[in-house]
């Protein structure tokens, strides 16, 4: 998966339970728990948002993209392009 996400870093490093995030956030335990292990297929810009909210950091502190061996983008690839 080219995105990885670092949810369980970033709470470990502020010291924040699953719970307690899931409780500032307002979002089920069990779709935390998709995000923080890599099983998420999407996740809303919104969720994401409140997210950094309670845990006090920026989109790029929870995310990484890691491109593919081999896999070169094409023009196509690119999901900005039909903004």
């Amino acid at each position: 998966m080219p995105i990885i996400i670092h949810l369980d870093r970033v709470m470990r490093d502020r010291r924040m339970s699953l719970n307690e995030l899931s409780a500032k956030v307002g979002i089920t335990l069990s779709n935390l728990s998709i995000i923080k292990n890599q099983k998420a297929k999407a996740l809303r810009l919104d969720t994401l948002a409140s997210i950094c909210h309670a845990l006090h950091c920026q989109p790029a502190d929870l995310m990484v993209y890691v491109p593919e061996e081999g896999v070169e983008p094409t023009k196509s690839d690119n999901p900005l392009e039909s903004l």
